[in-house]
């Protein structure tokens, strides 16, 4: 009898080949695991970074609809595990009750998320300085990956990570989440309220720049209205690279045993 399906949803600037190792342990632990990319993403990293125009414009609810989509193909309600961007399409999926539960790893803010840290208004900058990016694709210099992605980790293995993974992402999103306060029905909303959805698990780092704790917490607290399960846990000393670096099967594994504790 196959596993409980499991859909990982990459954030920006990732590519959906980054979960091979997540995919495997989930595998191995019983699940049926799978990464479809973005709309636009091709098949390689390779081939994406070729083609930066297919990834340009599409903004949060294409990708909402894009995984709806491959989850209406399923015979049951996955589980939606999703990283920064990912994340957030994940708590939109739970919240719309299309996935048995998620796990937001270090999630992008959704609106109600009032205060961004310094470094996240840093990294954000990389697409809004420039009001044309909203239809873009927009590539991170190896610098811009450091200091948003990998400065808990080695400058070696940060290039490292950055060269192997790193493709052209849509703008869009970062400008939508940007105004998500002043939009009534912004794509970066998600139904906290719902007492009905699966059980979610928010995480953060706790040296992350691009999300750092604080916006979990913030996110945390969206919920209150919630009777459903509703966790958060911290990794003290990692980066926004998590999902990726070295330390990857920590957050694998702390993601698997709190699958266990809700009997999923």
């Amino acid at each position: 009898m196959p596993g409980t399906p499991v859909v990982f949803v990459h954030g920006l600037w990732l590519h959906a080949e980054s979960w091979g190792a997540w995919i495997a342990r989930f595998n191995e632990a019983g699940y049926q695991a799978s990464a479809p990319g973005w709309p636009g993403d091709a098949e390689t990293v390779a081939e994406t970074r070729a083609s930066p125009d297919s990834v340009a414009g599409h903004g949060i609810d294409d990708v909402v609809d894009h995984y709806a989509g491959i989850i209406g193909s399923l015979e049951t309600k996955p589980i939606v595990i999703g990283h920064s961007f990912g994340g957030l399409i994940a708590q939109r999926l739970l919240g719309n009750g299309l996935a048995a539960a998620a796990v937001g790893i270090d999630p992008a803010p959704i609106k109600g998320v009032l205060y961004l840290p310094p470094s996240a208004l840093r990294v954000a900058s990389v697409a809004l300085r420039n009001p044309a990016n909203r239809k873009r694709a927009v590539s991170l210099t190896e610098g811009q990956f450091r200091y948003g992605f990998g400065n808990a980790v080695s400058a070696e293995e940060s290039k490292a990570l950055y060269d192997r993974w790193t493709i052209p992402s849509p703008g869009a999103p970062l400008f939508e989440a940007a105004v998500a306060g002043f939009v009534p029905h912004s794509p970066a909303m998600v139904d906290t309220h719902n007492s009905t959805r699966g059980p979610l698990l928010l995480t953060s780092g706790g040296e992350d720049r691009t999300v750092p704790p604080a916006v979990v917490k913030q996110t945390r607290k969206l919920y209150n209205k919630s009777t459903a399960v509703t966790d958060v846990k911290e990794f003290p000393g990692r980066g926004h690279s998590l999902t990726i670096d070295s330390g990857w099967h920590e957050i694998a594994d702390a993601t698997l045993d709190w699958l266990r504790s809700q009997s999923l």
